[in-house]
């Protein structure tokens, strides 16, 4: 009887412990609380003053199973995802160029306008290149054309305006910025059409003294007073542009960064910077992570996969489930959306309220997707939306018109500044869905312990809706054509 006793003893303990319906009663229990918690409200809306504006508070009250006809945003604060790592944009020399020729007071509100976490919107994150970019004025890299052992290596180039423009950027946010760069092309000499611009690969000879260019990049950077926290590989490697570009398929990019650029960082005591590979459209970014990732010697330096939005130039629509593919695939590689912005600009269209509707649409499906981040392009551009040395003009979130030295606040702005200003660098996505397609959402839970939940409504019509937590529920209005942050 004592055996049997014992026997029976066990099977019960394992069955407490292996019995699938236990485990779901477990992990279906909920810690979270609406009591004593108030939910306030801030409104960006079309046909409306309502810009990043505080409208409503609202109160949690008891609701039990919604009905189908009670449009709702159903929220679990109990069930977490990605850590979130913050969101800026670009500081390109266009950007410092339009920067310098400001009145002094727009350049103090441009700055705190961006930087400032209770007068703007917050951001923490910035891009900005090596060499020059199409949003240069001028073509330039950092040494003499042939010098392969750099020995004239110098930023002398970027003293006038970037270097000060970043700088005065990193004061604006608090002393730290995380600041990442891309180059778009070598020097001419190390690839084979001879030519900064129109693609063209770089030479296998030049791996090296390339790879060391990214050192001598950081160095003098850093001792110029910028820290860096990251690199990319090369931005959009598989485009041929008119302006500075260069190709790399899958496998090339996966041995430069095995062979050349992860031990070379490592040896210059770079390790604890960021690598970040692909760096262009969600079209091929499986293709392109799994290039990367399927090989431990290139993963081991990899630090995530940057992503830009430009894929619907061959007519389709966003590709999101791409990004989905990846991060159910790598899910500990990070995915950081690294580029994107409205091209082909139009003064009299910086009013138009797509503009920022395209920031929330890509926004919160690259979140629910699993991005930790988000980086939009020029920071800042003229009336012209440039300057850019191919003319290749495009939107800004602000522009600044360099003939009357006005700011111009596009609904970009606002539409950022929703996810920028109220998450929390360290937040964890939580679960946020909508019972209306008219309403998309995404939510996080900040480290500390409030909770940011945003609804965008894409429709013509105002959309009455019960944010829903744990059979409490707060109801709230979506404006036609408007996006809110309810914080609570």
């Amino acid at each position: 009887m004592k055996k049997i006793f014992i026997y029976f003893s066990t099977a019960a303990f394992f069955f407490a412990y292996s019995n699938p319906v236990s485990a779901q009663v477990k992990r279906g229990r909920t810690s979270f609380s609406t009591s004593g918690k108030s939910v306030t409200v801030y409104t960006t809306a079309d046909k409306s003053d309502l810009r990043l504006s505080k409208t409503t508070t609202l109160q949690f009250k008891p609701m039990a199973q919604p009905l189908e006809t009670q449009v709702c945003i159903f929220a679990d604060p109990d069930k977490t995802f990605q850590t979130f790592l913050g969101i800026g944009g670009a500081l390109t020399d266009a950007s410092a160029e339009t920067y310098a020729k400001m009145p002094k007071e727009k350049q103090q509100e441009f700055m705190q306008a961006y930087f400032d976490k209770q007068k703007g919107i917050g951001y923490n994150f910035a891009r900005t290149n090596i060499n020059s970019c199409d949003f240069s004025s001028d073509i330039y890299t950092y040494i003499n054309e042939g010098d392969a052992a750099l020995k004239s290596f110098t930023i002398e180039h970027d003293k006038q305006f970037k270097i000060p423009f970043i700088k005065q950027a990193i004061a604006a946010a608090g002393g730290k910025l995380n600041l990442f760069a891309s180059p778009w092309s070598p020097p001419a000499f190390m690839k084979t059409n001879n030519d900064i611009l129109h693609g063209g690969k770089l030479k296998k000879e030049f791996y090296q003294p390339w790879a060391n260019y990214y050192i001598k990049f950081i160095k003098a950077y850093e001792a110029a007073g910028i820290p860096i926290w990251g690199i990319s590989i090369q931005n959009e490697p598989m485009a041929t542009q008119r302006w500075e570009s260069c190709i790399f398929t899958g496998e090339e990019e996966r041995d430069f960064l095995k062979n050349n650029l992860g031990p070379t960082m490592q040896k210059a005591g770079l390790e604890s910077k960021k690598i970040i590979g692909w760096d262009h459209n969600r079209d091929l970014l499986y293709q392109r992570a799994s290039t990367l990732l399927n090989d431990p010697g290139a993963a081991k330096y990899l630090w995530g996969i940057g992503y830009h939005w430009y894929e619907p130039w061959s007519g389709g629509e966003p590709m999101f489930d791409n990004l989905k593919l990846v991060n159910e695939a790598y899910p500990n590689t990070n995915l950081l959306f690294t580029e994107g912005c409205k091209e082909a600009f139009d003064l009299t269209k910086v009013t138009d309220w797509k503009l920022g509707e395209k920031y929330g649409v890509n926004m919160i499906h690259d979140f629910n997707n699993g991005s930790v981040g988000f980086t939009d392009w020029n920071i800042l551009l003229d009336e012209t939306g440039g300057p850019n040395h191919v003319q290749n003009f495009c939107f800004a979130p602000i522009h600044g018109n360099t003939k009357t030295g006005e700011l111009i606040y596009t609904n970009e702005y606002y539409y950022i500044g929703h996810f920028s200003k109220f998450i929390q660098p360290g937040a964890k996505r939580i679960v946020s869905s909508a019972s209306r397609s008219q309403l998309l959402t995404t939510a996080f839970k900040n480290p500390d312990g409030t909770v940011a939940v945003i609804v965008m409504n894409q429709g013509d019509a105002k959309t009455q809706y019960y944010l829903w937590i744990n059979g409490k529920a707060a109801e709230a209005t979506a404006l036609p054509h408007s996006i809110s942050t309810l914080v609570f």
